[in-house]
């Protein structure tokens, strides 16, 4: 070992002795201590000036749900999409439990056809055809936006959809009119368009679903049409059953249909005329009548015809049967 190596070797030897020694004797100067006491005294207190109680009390006011809409969370996803299922690949919880006592009847009348497949047109029916008579009020089920406004030619015509406080979306198909606008606010109850017959339709009527993340629920699992309400104020959304029905009886159908009927028979009998003599637009199937005879008599075409009414040239007419002619 070289003698500069061990000089200094000795020195540090020499001054971790003199730290040791000394380690007790370095002290935090008094009046940093003083300080230290004070910044945590004047802290104390706080929870005295802003209390539990009163945070609540202001975080109530700002939540009051009659001064503003509902949480802009639900209005994001899938919201710009011009699909009826706008959730894609969504991952969709098993059950859920839906608030629906806040609710209106779409239209007051009776079931005509009821959710399910279909024979007749090999597909699925997603929703509940409502009777209803070109420019009837169509009302929002529960409160929520409106999300969409379209047309489609071959399905819904004229549609509205409107995406709920309670995670529900409602679609209304089949419309004359609409009387919203997309993103408008609006109440279970408020108007939000007028029956018809557009789209791939056979009489006036409102077709109506109900859907949850893009699943279309039996809306019978949810209303009881018959009796004009809701089957329950909490409806649980179930994967393996919400194509069920819930208490639903033709028989109960039939009759508030007689009742129906019956309560608006002057307005059907008005309706029924109208169609009879022709308004331009429809024609009321008779006896005898093929496609080629009501394309002739109207002037239009038997493929225009079979376009606008789901039809093939070798379909079978039935007697009474209303189709478009434009």
């Amino acid at each position: 070992m070289t003698l500069t190596r061990k000089i200094s070797l000795s020195l540090f030897a020499l001054l971790g002795s003199y730290v040791a020694m000394n380690a007790q004797e370095f002290k935090v100067p008094a009046s940093h201590a003083a300080i230290h006491q004070d910044l945590i005294a004047s802290q104390a207190n706080i929870g005295n000036q802003i209390k539990v109680e009163d945070t609540e009390l202001f975080l109530e006011g700002l939540l009051n749900e009659e001064d503003i809409e509902p949480e802009i969370d639900i209005y994001t996803e899938g919201w710009d999409s011009k699909r009826v299922n706008p959730y894609g690949n969504a991952v969709v919880p098993d059950t859920k439990d839906i608030d629906v006592s806040v609710f209106s009847m779409p239209h007051p009348g009776y079931v005509t056809s009821n959710y399910g497949y279909r024979r007749r047109f090999r597909r699925e029916h997603k929703g509940i055809d409502i009777k209803a008579i070109t420019g009837d009020t169509i009302r929002s089920a529960f409160n929520g936006k409106i999300r969409l406004t379209n047309y489609e030619r071959r399905g819904y015509g004229y549609y509205i959809i409107v995406r709920h406080e309670n995670g529900l979306e409602t679609v209304y198909g089949h419309l004359s009119k609409f009387l919203v606008k997309e993103d408008q606010y609006v109440k279970a109850g408020d108007p939000i368009g007028l029956a018809g017959n557009t789209g791939r339709s056979f009489g006036s009527h409102l077709h109506f679903e109900t859907r949850y993340m893009g699943i279309p629920i039996n809306p019978a699992a949810i209303f009881d049409f018959s009796n004009q309400t809701t089957h329950t104020d909490i409806f649980t959304f179930d994967k393996r059953t919400y194509k069920k029905a819930r208490n639903y009886s033709d028989a109960a159908n039939r009759q508030y249909m007689a009742k129906y009927r019956e309560e608006h028979k002057e307005q059907f009998v008005a309706a029924s005329k109208k169609v009879s003599k022709g308004n331009g637009t429809t024609y009321r199937i008779r006896k005898g009548d093929s496609l080629g005879k009501i394309a002739a008599r109207n002037g239009v075409s038997v493929k225009q015809l079979c376009r606008l009414n789901g039809l093939k040239t070798t379909s079978k007419l039935q007697i009474g049967q209303v189709i478009r002619l434009r």
